[in-house]
């Protein structure tokens, strides 16, 4: 099976085993750019992902003052 991340609706297949740091390069995200949430529950870029797996990702908005 697979790990599954989503990000604005658009699913990334990934072979599960990997870390989430790992598994976001893989696809092209920049790990600092997004935060991941399974199950409800946000999980960090050194957590190993598991088969079927279902990752949400959002995407961190930042700004800044003049």
């Amino acid at each position: 099976m697979t790990v599954t991340l989503i990000l604005r609706g658009k699913e990334h297949e990934v072979k599960p085993g990997m870390s989430l740091v790992h598994s976001l390069e893989k696809i092209g995200i920049l790990p600092e750019a997004v935060l991941a949430i399974r199950e409800g529950q946000m999980i960090t870029e050194e957590e190993i992902l598991k088969d079927g797996d279902v990752i949400k990702l959002v995407s961190v908005i930042s700004g800044g003052s003049k």
